[in-house]
């Protein structure tokens, strides 16, 4: 029972990892695209009319070929997790997963109260 338990506990964990998916401009769909933030409608099917054309080699590539999208955009793209063949835009922070409800721990508050 209790090899279960952790074995549980160890699935949990290392699925959190996943809970922020990329997306990568070269296979995902409009809904997956629409779900990265800073890309509505009208940017996902620029991306797909121009996929339709050829896939995208690389991020320079993709802001050539979509209108609007210059090196400020696309860090802040590829920072929300947008992709090009798997690798995120040059310079950009790497994405991470932000919970909309954080609160700080009893111990950073136990801490600040020294």
């Amino acid at each position: 029972m209790i090899k279960n338990l952790m074995l549980a506990v160890a699935v949990l964990v290392a699925s959190a990892g996943f809970a922020f998916a990329q997306v990568d401009v070269n296979k995902a769909d409009a809904a997956a695209l629409d779900g990265v933030k800073g890309v509505g409608p009208s940017m996902s099917k620029a991306i797909l009319d121009e996929r339709a054309k050829g896939e995208f080699k690389d991020w320079s590539d993709l802001q050539g070929r979509i209108k609007g999208l210059g090196d400020k955009k696309a860090a802040k793209l590829s920072e929300a997790g947008l992709v090009v063949n798997g690798k995120g835009k040059e310079g950009a922070a790497a994405a991470k997963p932000v919970a909309k409800d954080a609160k700080p721990s009893q111990a950073a508050d136990a801490k600040a109260a020294l």
